[in-house]
């Protein structure tokens, strides 16, 4: 379970970084700040279904 607060952590300062970048208007940044923070969105989400069902 420490694994999905700490995949949480990591979305929400992603989601904070894209909303700097496309306030900023730097596209590229954000592109990939928003990659990653579905990237780890995701795995936040599967960490945290699987602990509860096991």
């Amino acid at each position: 379970m420490a694994l999905a607060i700490i995949l949480i952590i990591i979305t929400s300062l992603s989601s904070l970084a894209v909303c700097r970048e496309i306030k900023s208007k730097n596209i590229s940044a954000a592109i990939v700040t928003g990659s990653s923070a579905i990237i780890f969105g995701f795995f936040s989400i599967t960490t945290v279904v699987t602990s509860i069902l096991s």
